[in-house]
């Protein structure tokens, strides 16, 4: 058995108010190339297909031009996709039926009523049925109608309470898709500005990994560079493109792996993805950042910061004359380290469980205990819910 990862696509993303139109479209014409090339059985979606939950009809054209593509290559790859945190269910699962008949499978909602549970394709190969398990990302909140006798608090809970459900038939080659904040190893995995904004702060949306060791792949979403968590087979994808400046040193790829029969070690390669136009910094002084410039380099998305200490004349529109597609632009000298200094510290942002401490702290003069601070996560937890964060 024979599969491609993938995840994140984020159609529709801009980086800095600029289009990532072109440059999507070749990293996915590259996926559609290598699936042309290596005849996968599967290719897994792993959530955010899309950027935000109202994607325009461009993004719906690209993403359906794409799937359309993998359809006429052959009409026994299966695509297995799942929803994210980005995604809209309902605007994502439109037609699913329809797309189902050309084997491409959807997952967008978690099971919500007794006799539902996560979606199960079974694919065969010369050594048996391989399970592929999706469970798109939710909530705690999601799924407390299944456990209305003892209700899980939390996402670690509510997942493992969710596979608990789970009939796996351990003898059985068993493979999940999910989306969401993984961790192991006593330590989070690599994150970087692109998606930071979405984790929650605290680590409330924290699961362990172990939860995920029964499975002979966990082909993961969520977070943008590819890594592993706790161990190989554990995997996040990443991004096929760059979508931060702080992604400059990422080398975006897909995950290809091959299956054999039960208990043999599966294979992993990594088939390279490159955009149009590459995503990176430039620090130093404006003449040499210049000088640096070359004829395939200077179309890049590049973040700029000059050091000079005496300031030039016209920086920005020099910049522009040589890099067309200049993100930003900073200055690092003497006089802009000072003005920070003068500004005086800075009032940090809190997150609410950190405001509620401070509060806590100051009306009572002590801690909170453990027990305590558990029951106010849970009430800030549920509150986000409501209201949709």
């Amino acid at each position: 058995m024979k599969f491609f990862h993938l995840s994140d696509l984020h159609i529709g993303k801009q980086l800095n108010g600029r289009s990532l139109k072109e440059n999507q479209e070749a990293v996915l014409s590259q996926v559609v190339e290598y699936a042309k090339k290596l005849h996968p059985d599967a290719i897994l979606i792993c959530g955010d297909v899309y950027d935000k939950t109202v994607p325009s009809g461009e993004a719906y054209t690209m993403f359906g031009d794409f799937l359309g593509a993998l359809s006429e290559i052959s009409p026994k790859i299966n695509v297995l996709i799942i929803a994210g945190n980005h995604d809209s269910p309902e605007r994502l699962s439109y037609a699913g039926s329809f797309l189902e008949k050309h084997h491409i499978h959807l997952s967008v909602f978690p099971p919500k009523n007794q006799d539902e549970y996560l979606k199960k394709v079974v694919l065969l190969d010369e050594f048996g049925p391989v399970n592929f398990y999706l469970m798109p990302f939710f909530k705690p909140g999601y799924v407390r109608t299944l456990f209305k006798d003892n209700q899980p608090e939390g996402y670690e809970e509510a997942v493992r309470a969710v596979l608990k459900r789970e009939n796996i038939d351990d003898r059985e080659r068993n493979v999940i898709l999910s989306h969401q904040f993984y961790a192991g190893g006593g330590k989070d995995p690599e994150t970087c500005e692109s998606e930071q904004a979405v984790i929650m702060t605290g680590g409330l949306d924290r699961v362990d990994a172990s939860l995920l060791t029964g499975f002979d792949y966990a082909a993961l979403g969520h977070i943008h560079g590819s890594q592993k968590v706790l161990k190989e087979t554990i995997r996040y994808c990443g991004t096929p493109y760059k979508y931060s400046v702080s992604e400059e040193y990422h080398k975006k790829s897909i995950p290809y792996v091959t299956m054999k029969e039960k208990g043999q070690v599966l294979q992993l390669e990594f088939l390279p993805l490159s955009g149009i136009q590459d995503v990176r910094r430039e620090r130093g002084k404006l003449d040499e950042i210049l000088s640096r410039a070359t004829e395939e380099s200077r179309h890049d998305f590049v973040s700029v910061t000059i050091t000079d200490e005496e300031e030039p004349y016209r920086i920005r529109e020099r910049l522009e004359e040589v890099f067309d597609h200049l993100l930003e632009l900073r200055i690092d000298n003497e006089r802009t380290r000072s003005m920070f200094l003068d500004q005086g510290e800075q009032v940090p942002v809190l997150n609410p469980m950190e405001a509620f401490l401070q509060f806590y702290q100051t009306v009572r003069n002590d801690e909170m205990t453990e027990r305590a601070r558990k029951v106010m996560e849970k009430i800030i937890q549920e509150a986000k819910e409501e209201e949709g964060l």
